[in-house]
């Protein structure tokens, strides 16, 4: 998951998704409920918390920034990559045991992740993990819209969310405890539990269901697009140690390039197997929400990303406070989505998917010039809320205008490529805003050879002691360097909102 709010159109999905045939009892339905929420909950606490844990990680591993990187790239890597595969799979083999498949291989990934003896077998371990939340996230959302029907829908969505709002706010705040009094592998290890409740209640309550006229995998695609966006990741997270120029660098995002042009080429090919289909990006709207997603998810993943190694290594935060920093956003992109749509009914989607992005990004630039060692309701609470504000007013018509764009027909396939957009977002931010990151700090230390300014960039993240009163100020103003680009990112996204989204809604009515 993205970090402290769910992904875009998580509810689109459920509702596209046709009811079993058989009634079954309020009892079983409840349960089946219980499961698809505590599967899909494992995979975004699990991804909200990871973050959070991420300097204690790199000092216990003494791992470098790029390996670092890689324990969040690693996991967002199969997860994007291959969730609209996963989808796929549910609704051909069976959304249960897709579910079950998923629940297992991430629990394993979970164990192993918590027993990691070295940063190679974490990245490892995460990369398994993002495979099973590729499986078991689209099946949990699947089981969910199969179970209920239309008039018990808006209900379970309400529930669902709601928890989801819960585990949001806790998440961060109980995985920095953790981090601080017992260690960072129980926030893997905390998911057991969670798995074997999930998949009991699956087992025992949940019914079996299928989409009969469900096309086969599209393995071509897939293996396409995951080599294509491996490629750019590790060419990108290559930058801070060998430099742009290097020829293995140059490679790797040329493979990268050629890889992706491969994937449209294969869902141009095969329109009928194509887990992306081409022809949806003929509708305005689709192309433009997309476009959005991709440059809000890329600044909010890179935000939330870089933003606690701010907090904890300049501003002398604890992992927990760390954590409780988002709570507000939590909290308002939790409680406040329904009065988003609710403007955005009113008003129309192009003006809140405007002014969304806008307003993030406003929240993003306030970051840049923060205070990291200022009090917190001065210096962090007030822009962490705009933030907030931003992609409350964002999601909720995001979702809405995807799944309008395409017709009742294709709105889950709509719904699931966007949000595999935002994950994939969240992939490239933290490997882009990361060759950022260590080109403003190289810049701050202009008489140090750029293998030794990684070298020292390495030990700011880390925490090592003896850094320099220099070095900390340059990673300083990296950072406000890679807030700036990420507000410019998310500032883009409304200019594209506003030129491509149609007015529609009661504005248009009246």
């Amino acid at each position: 998951m993205l970090g402290v709010s769910r992904s875009p159109c998580d509810a689109g999905v459920i509702r596209a998704t046709p009811v079993f045939p058989v009634a079954l009892s309020q009892r079983r339905k409840r349960l089946t409920l219980a499961a698809t929420i505590l599967g899909s909950s494992m995979a975004f606490i699990d991804g909200s918390v990871v973050n959070i844990a991420l300097p204690a990680i790199q000092q216990a591993l003494r791992a470098d920034a790029i390996s670092t990187q890689w324990i969040v790239n690693g996991y967002l890597l199969l997860l994007g990559a291959l969730v609209l595969v996963g989808g796929s799979a549910a609704d051909l083999y069976g959304r249960r045991r897709i579910f079950l498949v998923g629940v297992a291989l991430f629990t394993m990934a979970s164990i192993a992740c918590g027993l990691s003896p070295d940063i190679d077998v974490l990245v490892a371990s995460r990369a398994v993990q993002g495979l099973g939340a590729a499986l078991l996230t689209p099946a949990s959302l699947a089981m969910l819209g199969a179970t209920f029907d239309e008039h018990e829908r808006s209900h379970a969505i309400g529930v669902w969310a709601g928890v989801g709002a819960l585990t949001a706010a806790a998440g961060p705040v109980l995985g920095g405890w953790l981090v601080d009094h017992v260690s960072w592998r129980a926030i893997f290890l905390i998911n057991v539990p969670l798995a074997i409740a999930a998949a009991g209640l699956a087992i025992l309550f949940a019914c079996e269901s299928h989409d009969p006229q469900a096309k086969r995998l599209d393995w071509k695609g897939a293996a396409a697009v995951a080599i294509g966006l491996a490629a750019i990741t590790w060419g990108l997270g290559a930058i801070p140690a060998s430099g742009f120029r290097d020829v293995f660098v140059l490679g790797a995002l040329g493979l990268g390039a050629a890889f992706l042009l491969a994937f449209l080429a294969i869902e141009a090919y095969s329109p009928e197997h194509a887990m992306m289909p081409l022809s949806l990006y003929r509708s305005r709207d689709f192309s433009g929400t997309n476009a959005l997603t991709l440059l809000v998810y890329f600044a909010l993943g890179g935000v939330l990303y870089f933003l606690p190694f701010g907090l904890i290594r300049l501003g002398g935060y604890s992992a927990t406070q760390a954590g409780a920093t988002f709570l507000p956003y939590a909290l308002i992109m939790g409680f406040g989505s329904s009065s988003s749509g609710a403007l955005s009914d009113r008003f129309g989607p192009r003006m809140s998917l405007t002014a969304g992005p806008i307003i993030t990004a406003a929240g993003l630039l306030w970051l840049s010039f923060a205070d990291w060692g200022g009090p917190y309701w001065s210096s962090v609470f007030p822009p962490i809320c705009t933030l907030a504000v931003g992609m409350m007013m964002t999601v909720s018509p995001l979702t809405s205008t995807v799944m309008a764009s395409v017709g009742e027909a294709h709105a889950g396939i709509a719904s699931g490529v966007n949000n595999a957009v935002a994950r994939v977002a969240g992939l490239l931010a933290v490997a882009a805003l990361g060759a950022v990151l260590f080109a403003s700090f190289s810049h701050h230390l202009a008489d140090m050879a750029p293998a030794h300014a990684n070298e020292v960039l390495n030990a700011v993240l880390a925490g090592q002691a003896g850094v320099t009163g220099a070095a900390t100020s340059a990673f300083e103003r990296a950072l406000r360097t890679v807030m700036l680009v990420a507000a410019s990112c998310a500032a883009l996204g409304g200019i594209i909102g506003w030129l491509t989204i149609r007015q529609t809604g009661a504005a248009m009515k009246s």
